[in-house]
């Protein structure tokens, strides 16, 4: 039997550079590997475990399917649907969250983190979201999980999950490992901590055109342009490793170089470096625009993973259910 994958992104704002080089590129990679059954999906349960606007959720939601179809996701390779379709999650994750306690969920640092971020909003489902997903995984005894490391305290959490319910209830639940991408961690463009959505000014979307990428570019912190050593963090160096993921290591070695010596010219650099990403997101903002103007195709895509995705949950929930002495 084929691997299991199981992994998908939250519904709060279009796919950025990080989520494609983080993550889509890896999920790519795996669904063109015929030994992995790979499941993907726009988290938009999920995303209500924040505050969130109801009038967007599913605009935002349909815009992540279509942006991972635009980027390379193939429905004849994947299961691709939307999370809230498979109420199998849901149901699943009450049962689960029978085994876990209100003390492992608050001593999260992601706990403790989003508690920071969102005072005003610290509900049952924010403290439940590592128990969600547990249940994504799970349902679909997925083996592999392709996420960035900041996800690993969750999936101590799956791992934990499943191994009570396997010992209390004779589930076979494996014990699910991250998959680690070529790209896990793409760097904020302001210089500090990872590219995200939720951030001003920290990304560059999937579909921003050639003129947005040079402005969100020329804002990120640079510094006078030489010196004697390369720096290993900070505005520059993020714009160095950009360069190397976008143009290739020669061209940051040329600019390390002049870095040492004459200096950089940042104007230049940033120009180079956003007439090369632009290039690589041309084709997929053309298929973009292909796909919205075939919205029917996008349904049954969404259509079609929605019901081979519960053709496997529903089976593993009603194994769970009789386990417990449910139903």
């Amino acid at each position: 039997m084929n691997k299991r994958v199981f992994s998908g992104t939250r519904a709060t704002g279009r796919l950025h550079l990080g989520n494609y080089l983080g993550a889509v590129k890896g999920y790519i990679d795996l669904q063109n590997d015929p030994s992995y059954e790979c499941i993907y999906m726009a988290m938009d349960v999920h995303t209500v475990t924040t505050p969130f606007d109801p009038n967007m959720l599913q605009i935002a939601t349909r815009d992540i399917i279509m942006d991972y179809l635009a980027a390379g996701l193939d429905p004849k390779k994947a299961i691709i649907t939307k999370q809230s379709l498979v109420p199998e999650h849901t149901d699943l994750s009450f049962l689960l969250s029978s085994v876990i306690s209100v003390g492992r969920m608050q001593d999260l640092p992601t706990f403790k983190e989003k508690i920071r971020q969102h005072p005003e909003a610290v509900t049952m489902a924010l403290l439940n979201y590592p128990v969600l997903m547990a249940a994504d995984i799970l349902v679909y005894k997925a083996e592999l999980v392709p996420v960035g490391i900041d996800q690993e305290p969750h999936l101590e959490v799956v791992r934990d999950i499943a191994r009570k319910m396997n010992d209390q209830f004779g589930m076979d639940f494996p014990e699910p490992k991250r998959f680690v991408t070529e790209c896990e961690y793409v760097p904020s463009l302001l210089g500090t901590g990872k590219m995200s959505k939720s951030v001003e000014g920290s990304s560059i979307t999937l579909m921003d055109d050639l003129a947005t990428i040079k402005k969100r570019l020329s804002g990120a912190p640079t510094d006078n342009g030489k010196g004697e050593k390369i720096p290993t963090e900070g505005g520059v160096a993020n714009l160095l490793k950009f360069v190397e993921l976008f143009q290739d290591k020669d061209a940051r070695i040329a600019y390390e170089k002049q870095y040492l010596a004459a200096g950089i010219r940042y104007g230049d650099l940033k120009t180079e470096l956003a007439d090369a990403i632009y290039k690589e997101l041309a084709p997929i903002q053309a298929k973009r625009k292909e796909l919205e103007a075939n919205p029917k195709y996008v349904d049954e895509v969404i259509r079609d993973g929605t019901e081979r995705a519960r053709a496997i949950a529903r089976v593993t929930l009603a194994e769970v259910k009789a386990k417990m002495g449910l139903g």
